[in-house]
């Protein structure tokens, strides 16, 4: 189990990477499995260049497990903190995407228009590290900053955060990727709904919940074309 963990995120990396949702900076982490107090996430490594041997464990406070001395990202209390709040969620991404960055920044709210964002219907929350914390550089630098941020994000699916990005979680690392995809592929169409300047029709909370009902189960399709897509295969 542990194995195909590894090899799911250093895939998920990847796959992101290839698809434009992370560039040199972004982050995937999944929970050890059978470890409940600890995450798998690459050492501080540009996305698309990580391989399972860049894995590290971290704990839930963001310290490398086994004496691991390689230089882990900064913002990995974004992981530990929300692994602590939700028992449930088992992968997170965070991403910089920048068709998503100015609904962190913008009374204009993300909110799903089409089946495959049903997992919005919840709403996506903004963290304003301003509001909790004052003037910062912006990033989740520890565990106070990274509890906040797990507090906004609540039961939801994705937060933004205010001119920052993103934050998405799954109860697998293919829920997550499914996630950060289509989180990205909301808000270029919602962009472009809003641009034509009539109404526009959201996905109602009864609609998003059986639309994220029904692509639950079908995350492993897109998963499989996306490993195709960047050359890799089930064990890479």
């Amino acid at each position: 189990m542990k194995a195909r963990a590894q090899a799911e995120v250093a895939q998920a990396n990847r796959i992101l990477a290839h698809l434009g949702i992370l560039d040199a900076y972004g982050h995937v982490s999944a929970r050890l499995p059978g470890r409940a107090d600890r995450f798998l996430i690459s050492r501080s490594l540009a996305p698309a260049l990580v391989t399972v041997e860049d894995l590290m464990e971290l704990d839930l406070d963001g310290e490398p497990a086994a004496g691991d001395e390689r230089k882990p990202y900064l913002e990995r209390f974004i992981h530990g903190a929300i692994y602590r709040a939700r028992p449930d969620v088992q992968a997170i991404v965070h991403s910089h995407a920048p068709s998503v960055i100015p609904f962190s920044v913008s009374s204009a709210r993300l909110r799903p228009v089409c089946h495959m964002s049903g997992f919005l219907g919840g709403g996506a929350p903004v963290f304003d590290i301003r509001r909790h914390f004052g003037c910062t550089d912006m990033l989740v630098r520890n565990a106070g900053q990274g509890a906040e941020l797990a507090r906004s994000l609540g039961s939801h699916a994705a937060a933004l955060m205010r001119g920052h990005g993103f934050v998405v979680v799954g109860g697998s690392v293919q829920s997550a990727v499914y996630r950060a995809v289509y989180t990205e592929w909301n808000a270029r169409l919602q962009r472009e709904a809003i641009s034509l300047g009539g109404h526009v029709t959201y996905l109602s909370e009864e609609e998003a919940a059986l639309a994220e009902a029904a692509n639950a189960g079908t995350v492993e399709r897109p998963w499989q074309l996306w490993l195709r897509e960047c050359g890799l295969n089930e064990q890479a």
